[in-house]
């Protein structure tokens, strides 16, 4: 299959009073299409970083970015970024408005995936009336309203408690296989990445290289709360906790 994204020798320095510092050493992956991959590695290791060069929002210092021709990104942050004056339909639509794109069609997807998605009946409310999974899930519908071929998301679930976390990851799972999207995932949740991934990248602590690609593999009936309880998930979180540089 071809990729249609490959990340080439890629190179981040910093530049502070204390002088430069490298960030990401040489990082080099593909992309395909439909593909879930996980990004996880020691905090501030620089996963971040590699997804605000991947949507744009800073450059490289050196190393080459090959997309598939006409592929658009969008980037979901770590923060649901609800605008906390307009209701929840109002906030999945805004950046339709903000690129120009807001057109009856693309307003009745957003009605569309907000009725798939279970929130129909709270496209009149508040950010504030929400709970914190309702928000994330809205957030996501903003993202896919740009219908967006890649999704960059960045931790987002690390906001939620723990039974919140379960319940959206399965929601981020069913709407990127339903809507056949692919995906690029950063958090520093092993279990989450195992329970929504297709592969997972490990990286070592800064300056970042990649120590290790897993290919995740369960039956693909799963959702991901039923692949935490398969004997194979604890056998792959076993692998991949041992490739971080982590200090107890």
């Amino acid at each position: 299959m071809e990729s249609i994204l490959e990340v080439c020798h890629l190179k981040k320095y910093y530049h502070s009073k204390k002088g430069e510092m490298l960030a990401l050493k040489d990082i080099h992956f593909a992309l395909y299409p439909g593909e879930i991959l996980s990004i996880v590695g020691p905090s501030g290791c620089g996963k971040s970083t590699i997804l605000s060069i991947l949507s744009g929002l800073i450059s490289p210092s050196s190393g080459t970015i090959k997309y598939s021709p006409a592929i658009k990104i969008a980037y979901m942050l770590q923060d649901d970024c609800l605008l906390p004056f307009k209701t929840v339909l109002d906030n999945c639509l805004l950046g339709l408005k903000l690129t120009h794109s807001l057109t009856e069609e693309s307003k009745d997807y957003v009605l569309h995936l907000l009725n798939t998605y279970g929130l129909k009946d709270v496209i009149h409310q508040y950010p504030s009336q929400l709970s914190g999974g309702m928000r994330q899930r809205c957030a996501l519908i903003r993202t896919l309203a740009l219908k967006p071929d890649i999704l960059l998301l960045d931790e987002a679930t690390s906001a939620l408690d723990y039974q919140s976390s379960l319940i959206i990851s399965n929601d981020i799972y069913q709407i990127i296989k339903e809507e056949k999207k692919t995906a690029i995932v950063v958090t520093h949740d092993i279990p989450l990445a195992i329970s929504l991934s297709d592969r997972i990248i490990v990286l070592s602590n800064h300056p970042a290289i990649i120590k290790s690609i897993y290919p995740i593999s369960f039956d693909s009936s799963f959702t991901p709360i039923e692949r935490r309880s398969n004997p194979q998930f604890t056998n792959y979180y076993e692998k991949i906790w041992r490739d971080l540089d982590v200090t107890l």
